[in-house]
């Protein structure tokens, strides 16, 4: 898979603790913007579909988490 270069821009403290944290997890900076990039992505694509069957759901009286287990389980 081609990759492409992107640049960012972070003031001192987010890059100090960036680097803080790359160290703890024994990761480059790379990896951990792209996980970052990635988990981002996933959690805008997750509120999106839930905001679009939230109506759905709740004309099937379908309006809390447990309302949602006891019809899964």
């Amino acid at each position: 898979m081609k990759s492409a270069a992107v640049t960012i821009r972070l003031d001192a403290k987010l890059q100090r603790e960036l680097d803080q944290l790359c160290r703890q997890l024994g990761r480059s900076r790379s990896e951990v913007v792209r996980d970052a990039v990635r988990r981002q992505i996933a959690l805008l694509r997750f509120e999106r579909s839930r905001r679009s069957l939230l109506p759905l759901a709740e004309a099937q009286g379908i309006l809390t988490d447990e309302d949602v287990f006891r019809i899964v389980s």
